[in-house]
């Protein structure tokens, strides 16, 4: 009977160990926000006039880390400013919107910074691939709806600078 008193008692330790020593802590998780970084100006030009369509602020993604990093976890994206993706070579692009929160009319444009293709209405976190459908050199992300206000086409073409 003392064995089994013990025995009990032991257990029951054990048990209070267990359940006391494996829970987890609960940890806050900060989402830290990313501002936007006006790195150039960018104009939207009609083709066959090259009339101004807009004028936008950009930031430039240019390395591989800014590309693979676009504007995933911005919570917000004005309508005078956009993100312009620059690669080192035209190819076919394909993009996605993992962890990206707003939704984005993505424009695909050739080595001549002429519009080739568009994906509009990205819907957020949406992993599926949106393909360029040609040969794109620069990719220009927008807030979903703006390439329809602003009527923009195929044969559109863009100006940019850096600053």
């Amino acid at each position: 009977m003392k064995v089994y008193s013990m025995y009990i008692l032991l257990l029951s330790m054990c048990v209070t160990l267990l359940t006391t020593s494996c829970k987890e802590e609960k940890q806050v998780i900060k989402q830290v926000e990313v501002p936007f970084t006006k790195e150039g100006e960018l104009s939207l030009l009609k083709k066959g006039t090259d009339s101004l369509i807009q004028r936008l602020d950009i930031e430039l993604a240019t390395s591989q880390t800014e590309r693979d990093l676009g504007l995933m976890y911005r919570n917000e994206l004005k309508d005078h400013q956009g993100m312009l993706f620059v690669f080192p070579n035209s190819a076919p692009r394909g993009f996605y919107m993992r962890n990206t929160y707003i939704p984005l009319d993505i424009i695909f444009l050739d080595e001549n910074s002429t519009i080739i293709s568009m994906q509009k209405d990205a819907k957020p976190m949406d992993e599926s691939s949106l393909p360029s459908n040609g040969s794109a050199q620069y990719v220009l992300e927008i807030n979903a709806g703006l390439s329809k206000k602003w009527n923009l086409e195929v044969g559109d073409t863009i100006d940019f600078f850096a600053l």
